[in-house]
């Protein structure tokens, strides 16, 4: 046995106990941790931005682009938003031992359905070390033991914010097992973490970019909630208001560029493609940002550069968006069925009908109306952080946030009832 299955077998061990002392662990107590994480966080924020520099200056020495080092970029604003959805979470209702439903059987037998935990969650990322706190503390507050294995890119940063996770847990008298973290950046630890480390890991989530969640979702032998790409959509209908159009498409795109939830293709009714277009692009351009656009697109502004198929398929997470008119709604449906990755698409118009119709005919995780794509996050729903976007279709689907770490047994109730 090497050195890193022995290591990644005791993580297992000591997973599969600390998520049986979780289930059982009282609502104040997970509180008490979470709020203890949040301090930590923030009074150790200085030796968290030290490592994060470490990470920094690594990226940079090996060329990784702009969007990488954005993600993986810690300041004070984002410590203290990090220590912010410690809290959040510490607030919300506990979702484990919720009466999801009761009901009386004609024989008499009482049965109801309660919210239980998954019990050992396996989460892998890459650059976003803020994953880390995200991750540990929505596990903790659904009642799960956690294993995070993040990039070997935001390792010292990742390293720095559990250090406080763990602190956290002990102040409050909770295993420290209960939020575990692989510093051994062997490829190895991955490979056992996806076989499921002898049966001790029930769930795997990734987080991260299409080659992770594609190599993921391919070599787990354990289920899996994930999505491959953002590819999302901006549909900008002829009844739009073209300045709030402008205002949202600019935000979906522009605000950070390098999340699953920036718009990729922003779709345009041919009605007012003459004045709209003219407008995003301008507005866009801007921002530095490069509009690659269809036949129709290009000769309404010499700012659109050529768009090719491989355009409407592609999640660029980069200052990039493509541009294509389109003839009617319908029109913009067929488009996003053909090349959207069921993340989140939009829609702009002043037409409640067009709207409705829209949100009802898009089968993706997240269907918006006159808003923002960039809003496609847990936080931003209410959830208190999320540790992913699911793209599938069972169990967890959008945001996945406490709620949807949990499953359910059955409680089942008699008087000496016997089968005949």
């Amino acid at each position: 046995m090497s050195a890193v299955e022995e290591t990644m077998n005791q993580i297992g061990i000591q997973a599969k106990e600390a998520s049986k002392e979780l289930a059982r662990t009282s609502s104040s107590k997970k509180n008490e941790a979470l709020l203890a994480m949040a301090k930590n966080i923030l009074d150790h924020e200085e030796s968290i931005i030290n490592a994060n520099i470490k990470d920094i200056e690594n990226a940079k020495a090996k060329g990784l682009s702009d969007s990488f080092l954005d993600r993986l970029e810690l300041n004070s604003e984002r410590i203290k938003a990090i220590a912010n959805t410690l809290k959040d979470i510490a607030s919300f209702n506990d979702p484990v031992g919720r009466v999801l439903a009761s009901w009386a059987r004609p024989n008499g037998l009482q049965i109801s359905r309660v919210s239980t935990p998954l019990g050992v969650i396996g989460i892998i990322y890459e650059s976003r070390p803020n994953v880390t706190a995200d991750a540990g503390a929505l596990c903790l507050k659904s009642g799960n033991a956690s294993v995070l294995r993040g990039g070997s890119d935001s390792l010292n940063s990742s390293l720095a914010i559990h250090k406080c996770l763990a602190a956290g847990l002990k102040e409050a008298g909770i295993s420290e097992h209960a939020i575990q973290i692989v510093d051994d950046t062997d490829r190895e630890a991955v490979k056992l973490m996806l076989q499921g480390i002898n049966k001790s890991i029930d769930v795997i989530i990734p987080r991260g970019g299409k080659s992770l969640v594609a190599e993921v979702e391919k070599e787990a032998k354990v289920p899996v909630f994930g999505h491959l790409e953002g590819i999302c959509h901006i549909y900008v209908d002829k009844e739009a208001d073209k300045d709030k159009s402008v205002n949202v498409c600019l935000n979906a795109k522009m605000r950070r560029p390098g999340i699953c939830g920036a718009v990729e293709t922003i779709l345009i009714h041919k009605d007012i493609a003459d004045s709209f277009i003219p407008l995003i692009v301008d507005a866009l351009s801007a921002q530095a940002c490069e509009v690659r656009g269809c036949k129709i697109s290009q000769s309404l502004s010499d700012q659109v550069l050529p768009a090719t198929e491989e355009d409407w398929s592609t999640e660029y997470l980069l200052p990039i968006v493509s541009i294509k008119v389109v003839e009617s709604t319908e029109d913009a449906v067929s488009h996003i069925e053909q090349y959207s990755t069921g993340h989140t698409e939009s829609i702009m118009t002043e037409n409640l009908d067009t709207a409705s119709y829209f949100q009802k005919i898009i089968d993706s995780a997240i269907v918006m109306h006159n808003t923002s794509t960039q809003f496609a996050d847990g936080g931003e729903f209410g959830l208190g952080g999320e540790i992913g976007i699911a793209t599938g279709k069972f169990h967890a689907r959008g945001p996945v946030g406490i709620e949807q770490l949990t499953s359910f047994k059955y409680l089942v109730n008699g008087n000496g009832h016997i089968r005949s």
